[in-house]
This record gives structure tokens, sequence and C-alpha cells, in this order.
């Protein structure tokens, strides 16, 4: 039986089965996919079977990751998105998601990451989170805006400055 996190109106965000490496190396398979991601390079078994680990650690840990997204009408699968901790000393819960390419401009990403942070803030994770994008992504940059994020201090990784964006439970309850 799937664990359901949460419904938008035409998608479902469900905790991944233990034999989902393939969707998710399946969705990283396109440098369309991959070319704003850390290596720039469609995903091996290894590395999808890798986060897949990783994913299922995270949600133990603190109770939240990066989930499987499905379409509510057909149950197709569309691509990966929630929260995981970022950062050093500080940490912060960082948004992310990963639509497949031929999903995207339809208004999903938007979707799911407003219904994300509704959720976010109403399970009391942490009164903020983050997002960051590849300088060159300026899709995602606008979806982080449209739901209400707001700059803040770019994010240096590997000596490249990514935009970032917050969004604070002041913020979306305004």
């Amino acid at each position: 039986m799937r664990q359901v996190i949460l419904e938008t109106r035409r998608l479902v965000a469900v905790m991944w089965e233990p034999d989902d490496a393939g969707l998710i190396q399946e969705l990283h398979s396109t440098i369309e996919t991959t070319r704003y991601l850390s290596g720039a390079a469609p995903w091996s078994r290894e590395k999808a079977e890798e986060r897949l680990r990783n994913w299922f650690g995270e949600q133990a840990r603190d109770g939240t990751t990066k989930y499987k997204i499905l379409s509510r009408e057909d149950g197709r699968f569309i691509g990966r998105a929630g929260f995981s901790l970022f950062g050093g000393d500080r940490q912060d819960f960082e948004l992310g998601y990963s639509l497949r390419h031929r999903e995207w401009g339809q208004g999903y990403a938007t979707e799911i990451v407003n219904g994300l942070a509704d959720w976010f803030f109403g399970r009391n994770f942490a009164p903020q989170f983050i997002a960051f994008t590849h300088p060159d992504n300026t899709a995602s940059q606008h979806v982080l805006t449209k739901i209400g994020m707001r700059s803040r201090m770019p994010i240096t990784i590997d000596g490249l400055s990514y935009p970032t964006f917050e969004l604070t439970a002041g913020m979306r309850s305004a």
C-alpha cells in the first residue's frame, strides 16, 4: 500500500517503493533533466539506487524527503519533489524538484511546490525553507517566485553562485 504524503488538484506525492530506482534513473536519463543538477550528466542506475536509499534515510530521520510525484488522473510518473536538509553547521530545509521532460509546461512544478509549501508549514517542520537553482535555470526561478519565495544571498557550490530563495511561514500566511 503506497503512503500518500499530499494531494493537489492534479498530482499526488507518495513515498517511494524499494524498487523505484528505474523510475529515478529514467527521470534523470536526459540532458534536459540533468543539465542544471550537480554533475550535469544523465544518472547511472547506481546513482539512482543511491539517491533512493538516501531518500528512505531522510524520511526516517527527518520526516520528509523528495517524494515520487504521480498524476491523480492516471497514476503516471511525473517526477520528484520535496524537502531535504541542506547545509553545514546551520541546516535549512531545501525544496527541490525535478519533472520528466515531457511533463514540462503544464504547471505541474508550480502546483506541486505550492502544495508542498502548505504541507511543510502545516506540519511545522521549520519556520522557513530555502530553494536554489542553477543560474541559468530561469524557469525554476520563476516557479519559486510564483509561489511567493523571495531572493536571498546566493549559495556557492563548486565555485558557482546559485540564486537562492526563501519562504517563511509568515510570508506564506500573509
